[in-house]
């Protein structure tokens, strides 16, 4: 498919997990890819995979984030996509009573302030154009409860939620869809490294998920594509789970 044929497409975090998943798929349907990414050689990395350009930005420094995205419009003559999806989940964010107040400040900055920066400096772009489409990796712990709280983390996400969804009705009318990404636990790097040091932390949660494993990469991303396009273009303020079905299992299959 080349549902994104011509279009200009924002990744942050493009150089891993399903920023990198993300940049391969925008690219296959025809985007200029922008790769943002705070590791430089993993950033160029991808968007030297991809044909498209890297920008080494801090997406919690006001000052990156709009030089990013004149970057892209000077480079390639519009916004049309931004993919916020920027994240960390660091060991030390835990549970509240465990929690420091500088890892949760920290988590809040990459998770939360980070996409109301890239929002921001987006939209302008996108208001001159008279549509685009803004994509907020949120997570599914933004709409359930777990006992295995990462607290900084959890807030951080249903910041980006309620806010996507705010966005998407705010600027419905000037052509702009803002929707929150809300996915389950993905098989990254990141993930494997975690539950090989604790298996039981992974079986405590894969348990859950009525599918039986861990999301793709290339699955999340195929939903952040179809969220890209025009396929998606009556949907805006939505949550938009991508889940494996663990939001709404009660008991799972055995």
């Amino acid at each position: 498919m080349q549902r994104l044929q011509g279009r200009v497409a924002v990744i942050t975090g493009a150089g891993s997990g399903i920023g990198l998943a993300t940049a391969r798929r925008f690219a296959e349907e025809g985007a200029h890819v922008v790769c943002v990414d705070l590791d430089e050689p993993s950033g160029s990395s991808a968007a030297a995979e991809v044909g498209g350009l890297f920008v080494k930005a801090d997406v919690t420094s006001e000052s990156d984030v709009i030089r990013m995205y004149q970057t892209a419009f000077d480079t390639y003559g519009s916004v049309d996509i931004a993919f916020n999806n920027a994240g960390i989940s660091p060991p030390d964010d835990d549970s509240i009573l465990e929690t420091g107040l500088d890892a949760w400040r920290r988590v809040q900055e990459v998770n939360l302030t980070s996409v109301y920066l890239c929002c921001k400096y987006a939209i302008p772009y996108m208001q001159r154009q008279g549509k685009g489409s803004i994509i907020n990796t949120a997570s599914f712990v933004a709409v359930m409860g777990s006992a295995t709280s990462q607290i900084s983390y959890t807030a951080s996400k249903g910041g980006v939620l309620a806010m996507s969804r705010e966005l998407g009705v705010q600027f419905a009318r000037e052509g702009i869809r803002v929707n929150a990404l809300c996915p389950g636990p993905v098989n990254t790097p990141l993930l494997r490294e975690l539950f090989a040091k604790d298996p039981e932390r992974a079986q405590r949660r894969l348990v859950h998920i009525p599918v039986g494993r861990f999301a793709e990469a290339s699955e999340i991303a195929a939903a952040v594509a179809f969220l890209a396009s025009d396929d998606a273009s009556f949907i805006t303020g939505s949550e938009f789970l991508v889940d494996g079905g663990i939001s709404g299992a009660y008991v799972t299959p055995l």
